[in-house]
């Protein structure tokens, strides 16, 4: 204890007191070791309080020096076999190349990544033997966020588990036929294997929160027992960049999220070259993460260390790590012993001296933390003790570990996929891997017997851990009855005389009456982003509750409101605040609950359209690969609907992004009815069929009267377009309007306008997925074009305008291209004319809006005229007239351009 006071004490050049330094000092080393650390904390603190309160000025910093957070002597030490587990590991290694070096041998072009695998061998290792759990009766297991480009080391270990097979890795990223394996972790692709997507990066750190968050919701609302499960997210120093990565770090702590790790693989480089090279990358997430409340453990340096820092009388060494750029440190890892020697203990004296006795060899064992597997099971262990606060392991690494001078540390190191003859039998030696040289040419995979001890005591461990992982549950081993249709007649009823209301109305009536089933209710998750109020949907704050694990710590504003802000430890509400990402990744860990926890939630994200698809792409396309079910609930949708607010608030777009994803089922509906009948149809396929598809929903808040559902409408309304008027029959020239959302109302005018002013009649479609009916065309499409000898199959929207007459008009309050994707399943022969929102949005009123983007009653009237002109059916000057007579500018600028 006295040689640590002295150093302690020496660190402080300028100390005008040494000696009353160094009776604090023993004093605080007595209180720690009499009372424990926390009464040291306490004393501290209190210390510094009344310092502060004094007037004394003390600099805030939330970084501690550049050494392992664990002391030495504190560290738990791994119960297992070493021995076996670094023979494993390098087994592991090597397969891992092998896979990526053979394919790229057949064709270059394939890509892999192995020097990423290389870096976290260890850590992967640690954490596969000691601490994942399986899902069992007794424990629903841990779950793993794996970092994307490790997944071939993540093979390598199910190769040796007898999980994959030979010929699978023979076809790493090789998937087209049935029989390879995905680049990277895609549950789409490997839907029993793989747990979560981790690309593209920055997606894991931010989901991986929201799903620790989610099974503290299951827990505390009485669904599930998540109490003993972790998850586990690992992603790479130069990943924390993206802003999900670290945006959401503040909601973790401030959840108490003690379920959640981190693990952040510090090899100090990315892509193209140091991730600091100037700074120090560990400090600096050090910094963020303590500073937002995070439990942050680092581990820098391997045990070899220890001793030399135990040497450190007077703090020099740490000094000297301290001053050290990552620049340096990896560029210490691409060279030698002696030129550590040279460059980093020379840079003072004392530190030569203290190697002196320590050969070139010696100086280039001294590993770091992120490869010694007993300061990574400490680090883990710590971790997985840990009451309060999540976990960040900071572990320092060397990118391409046992690369050697193929891409050991250099900044080529991530895009190796190619080694030659010397690399590989380097790499064969350095992990003594039992091939012999004839056959290195060909880079066989190595897997030894199946009794084999090491092979044993690979299995051995995960049967202690309840199974092998990663794993993933393809279906909940539950049902749950889903209420039929008439269960919605309020909503599917025709409003009365003189009521309106609007679509989001009809949703928020329909969310209230599933919130009441029996078998549904408690599964239903609302999740919201600070705009209940928008969507009239805070008579659910006092029905429901908005949950919170602290429940209400104070009494609302408006307590004395039917409809006030009440928060709950049970409450069902998810409110995300002003926070898009954080609402879509809370959607997609209730989405995936069926796989993750067995248990079948229907979350309902509601939020802004404009700032959905557009916001967070990236995570809607993942939840395709995630194999999501739920429900996205875009409100105020359209280019014309939202009154006044402009440019970054009117959506005409999300359509066309929701088309993108193949999984998402996207509708655009006009009416409480077909609202209703698509919400319904979603819980039958979601839920009682466990289809991997998840339904994006445009809804309104425009109020006029509704309909009501008539007989024979539901198929259509499924399965995106209906006949919902018939024009005159006894009229000589006739159209076909269709039409989606609220602009559907237009076209209805425009049919009026048609029969009165010009006595053409107008049939009037509602349509409420074009995307639907595009995908159906596509799909007869191709049948046709591979069964040429069967009977050709007619797309649905064919089928329903082929016995219609006269030109078709479509017009929707988003971009033509929405409407223009059916153009090919149009009757041949027949006119096909697109309205559409092209263009940036403005602030004006609904009325104003629609004529600037000429999208209103008017404009469709003078476009079905002017088809019947260009089909000789109407003479030119009629729609010269209709121009005249509804004050239309024609030499209006075109509002794409404006």
């Amino acid at each position: 204890m006295s040689a640590q006071l002295d150093q302690l004490t020496a660190q402080a050049a300028n100390d005008p007191d040494t000696l009353e330094t160094k009776e604090w000092l023993e004093a605080l080393e007595a209180v720690i070791e009499f009372e424990g650390t926390d009464r040291a904390h306490y004393l501290l603190e209190r210390l510094v309080d009344l310092a502060r309160r004094r007037g004394a000025h003390i600099p805030f910093s939330s970084n501690t020096a550049y050494v392992n957070t664990i002391p030495a002597h504190l560290e738990a030490h791994c119960p297992g076999n070493l021995e076996y587990e670094e023979r494993l590991r390098s087994w592991m290694r090597w397969n891992a190349m092998a896979m990526v070096v053979k394919a790229n041998r057949v064709d270059g072009d394939l890509g892999g990544h192995i020097s990423s695998f290389a870096s976290l061998a260890n850590m992967l290792g640690i954490g596969f033997n000691h601490f994942w759990h399986a899902p069992t009766e007794d424990h629903g297991g841990d779950l793993l966020y794996i970092q994307g480009h490790s997944s071939p080391g993540i093979y390598a270990r199910a190769f040796l588990e007898g999980r994959l097979s030979e010929e699978q890795l023979l076809n790493f990223r090789q998937e087209v036929d049935g029989h390879g394996l995905s680049s990277y972790p895609h549950p789409k692709l490997m839907p029993d294997f793989w747990q979560f997507p981790t690309v593209s990066m920055g997606l894991g750190p931010i989901m991986a929160i929201y799903q620790a968050r989610f099974l503290k919701y299951l827990e505390a609302r009485g669904i599930a027992k998540t109490d003993n499960r972790k998850v586990w997210v690992f992603c790479g120093d130069g990943e924390m960049d993206e802003p999900e990565s670290m945006g959401a770090i503040g909601m973790a702590a401030r959840e108490k999220l003690d379920n959640l790790v981190m693990v952040v693989n510090c090899n100090l480089q990315r892509l193209d070259g140091p991730v600091r090279g100037n700074g120090k990358i560990i400090q600096e997430l050090e910094a963020d993460f303590r500073g937002a409340g995070w439990n942050v453990v680092k581990v820098i340096w391997g045990p070899g260390w220890d001793a030399l820092l135990a040497k450190d009388k007077d703090g020099i060494l740490q000094r000297v790590m301290m001053e050290t750029v990552d620049g340096e440190y990896q560029n210490y890892k691409a060279k030698d012993g002696a030129y550590v020697r040279k460059h980093f203990f020379g840079k003072h004296p004392e530190l030569l001296k203290m190697v002196a006795n320590m050969t070139d060899d010696d100086i280039w064992r001294l590993t770091r933390g992120g490869h010694d597997p007993h300061k990574i099971y400490a680090a883990f262990k710590n971790a997985q003790e840990n009451k309060g606060t999540p976990t960040v392991l900071l572990v320092k690494t060397v990118k391409g570990f046992g690369m050697g001078k193929s891409g050991e540390a250099r900044n080529t190191a991530h895009q190796t996929k190619k080694l030659d003859d010397e690399a590989i039998r380097e790499m064969r030696d350095r992990f003594a891997i039992p091939i012999p040289d004839d056959k290195l040419p060909e880079i066989p995979f190595f897997k030894p017997a199946d009794d084999a001890p090491e092979m044993k005591y690979l299995h051995e461990r995960r049967q202690a851990l309840g199974g092998y992982l990663p794993q993933r549950r393809q279906q909940a081993d539950e049902k749950l009855a889903v209420p039929p249709l008439a269960t919605f007649k309020a909503v599917t009823d025709p409003t009365a005389a003189g009521r309106e209301i609007s679509t989001t109305q009809a949703y928020v009536r329909t969310l209230t009456t599933l919130l009441k089933d029996q078998s549904l209710g408690q599964r239903i998750v609302p999740i919201l982003v600070d705009e209940s109020r928008t969507f009239g949907m805070e008579g659910l704050f006092r029905q429901i509750g908005i949950f919170n694990q602290e429940g209400q710590l104070y009494e609302p504003v408006d307590k004395d409101q039917v409809m006030y802000y009440r928060e709950d430890k049970a409450g069902q509400i998810l409110q995300e605040g002003i926070n898009e990402a954080g609402g879509m990744c809370s959607w997609i860990a209730a989405a995936t609950s069926y796989s993750t926890n067995n248990r079948v939630m229907i979350p309902f994200y509601t939020y802004y359209s404009m700032f959905g698809l557009q916001r967070v792409g990236d995570l809607a396309w993942l939840a395709g690969d995630i194999r999501a079910r739920g429900f996205l609930m875009a409100g105020t949708a359209g280019r014309t609907t939202l009154n006044g607010e402009g440019l970054q608030h009117e959506d005409g777009h999300s359509h066309i992004f929701a088309a993108s994803i193949p999984t998402c089922v996207p509708y655009d509906p006009t009416y409480a009815h077909e609202v209703a009948v698509i919400i319904q149809d979603g819980l039958h396929r979601m839920v009682e069929k466990q289809e991997d598809v998840f339904y994006y929903i445009t809804i309104m808040n425009e109020n006029y009267e509704q309909p009501g559902l008539k007989e024979g409408q539901q198929e259509g309304i499924i399965k995106g377009m209906y006949l919902l008027q018939e024009g005159d029959k006894s009229a000589k020239q006739r159209v076909q309007l269709m039409g989606s959302g609220t602009i559907l109302r237009e076209s209805v005018f425009a049919a009026e306008l048609l029969k009165n002013d010009w006595g053409v009649a107008a049939d009037v479609w509602s349509c409420p997925s074009l995307t639907l009916l595009a995908r159906d065309g596509q799909d007869a499409e191709r049948w046709n074009l591979t069964h040429p000898l069967d009977a050709p199959r007619v797309p649905y929207v064919t089928q329903l305008l082929q016995g219609s007459e006269g030109p078709i008009v479509a017009t929707t309050d988003y971009m033509r291209l929405f409407a223009e994707q059916i153009r090919a399943y149009v009757p041949s022969g027949r006119t096909y004319k697109v309205l559409g929102t092209d263009g940036f949005g403005r602030s004006d009123t609904r009325a104003k809006l629609r004529e600037f983007f000429e999208v209103n009653r008017y404009y469709i009237t003078v476009a079905a005229l002017k088809s019947l002109a260009e089909e000789g059916k109407i003479d030119a000057k009629v729609v010269a007239d209709a121009i005249a007579k509804y004050g239309i500018d024609p030499n209006k600028p075109n509002p794409v351009t404006q």
